[in-house]
């Protein structure tokens, strides 16, 4: 009977470890942006990824083209980039259309965008608390950038401020993608 109640006291614990390849951070489902598709966040395991909190209607919606620009030249090297449009400061599109509008025709957006979602406070998504409790620092404003590495830590956050061809957001991606040596 102790076996028994071991064994039912720990099946939680085995399936939420059950796939070691993804990174805890990463194992949640979402919508994926104007689509009835969902992406699997632990596609993006054993990879560096740059998270990035999106709007369609903000002075940083620009960024947009250099993140695109980003996702092109490093993504054969190992990097991936997820937009989570979030209307968490009041300047995303209320029509998941108009948002996708905005990201894939206006921007010509390939990598992965997802469902709007709440990205600060309580109510943020279980990935934006990770971020936020990893770095030390919730979205304090759209196009907020987080890149974790392939074991999906936090190893950098750059503010809307800080613009994709910024040479210290380029030098962080490249410390983090295989195959590169990380100097002490």
């Amino acid at each position: 009977m102790r076996v028994a109640l071991l064994i039912l006291f720990l099946a939680p614990f085995a399936a939420a470890t059950a796939d070691t390849e993804c990174p805890l951070p990463l194992q949640h489902t979402l919508q994926k942006l104007n689509s009835s598709e969902t992406v699997n966040l632990c596609q993006f395991g054993g990879q560096p990824l740059l998270v990035v909190n999106t709007a369609s209607h903000c002075g940083f919606t620009r960024q947009f083209e250099g993140l695109q620009t980003l996702y092109s030249d490093y993504h054969e090297r190992g990097l991936n980039v997820l937009g989570v449009p979030s209307n968490d400061f009041r300047q995303e599109a209320r029509d998941e259309e108009k948002t996708a509008s905005v990201c894939y025709l206006d921007y010509g957006v390939t990598f992965t965008m997802t469902s709007p979602q709440r990205v600060r406070g309580r109510a943020a998504h279980p990935l934006f608390r990770y971020l936020a409790e990893e770095s030390g620092s919730a979205p304090r404003w759209n196009f907020y950038k987080y890149l974790l590495d392939a074991d999906g830590n936090v190893v950098d956050v750059f503010s809307s401020r800080v613009e994709p061809d910024d040479a210290r957001l380029i030098e962080a991606i490249e410390r983090v993608l295989p195959g590169v040596a990380v100097e002490n």
